[in-house]
């Protein structure tokens, strides 16, 4: 065997020609049963709660208090908002995958896909009247969610600046105006 040929077996071999023997995650993830079986179940849970409102959910909503409709349509709005932003990463992985654009360009991309929102109270009024298929999409899509930024902090690390926290952007102001008092 020469030389080139135990470099090219040898899994930990950083096939970008780098040369520094590290293994780009990113790369081996996009393309990866593990990913496909992660796009396939996002996207199946995308297909199943467009299916659940159009159709179920819509008809188990009539019944609802004014409270519970309420809540229904809140959360159903919180539901598909998460669904899209999460199917939104998947592509943009899947993409990479494919050839169509490269991680770096994906990295860009996905500055505008927010995986870490909207939250689902999952308690208070009305709460307890939401339809069960809409609790149990609603935590598969919250679990989905969390799979998916465990692996968006893998691939990306920190690249994903902190967002700005609002209420010390207001108490600057007010120290601005009123001074710090000291």
């Amino acid at each position: 065997m020469t030389r080139g040929e135990s470099m090219d077996r040898n899994p930990t071999h950083d096939r970008g020609g780098a040369g520094t023997g590290t293994i780009d995650f990113a790369q081996r993830f996009a393309g990866s049963e593990t990913f496909r079986t992660l796009f396939r179940e996002g996207m199946g849970l995308v297909e199943e709660t467009a299916a659940y409102l159009d159709g179920p959910g819509r008809s188990e909503s009539r019944d609802l208090t004014r409270t519970g409709s309420l809540v229904y349509a809140t959360e159903s709005m919180r539901l598909t908002t998460r669904l899209m932003q999460l199917a939104s990463w998947l592509l943009l992985q899947r993409a990479v995958n494919d050839g169509e654009m490269t991680q770096a360009q994906a990295g860009q991309e996905k500055s505008k896909v927010r995986i870490d929102g909207p939250t689902t109270a999952r308690t208070g009024p009305g709460w307890d009247e939401v339809p069960d298929m809409l609790k149990q999409l609603i935590e598969r899509s919250v679990r989905l969610q969390e799979r998916i930024r465990k692996l968006d902090a893998a691939i990306y690390g920190g690249e994903r600046e902190a967002a700005p926290n609002p209420v010390f952007a207001q108490l600057g102001k007010l120290n601005q105006v009123f001074g710090s008092g000291n």
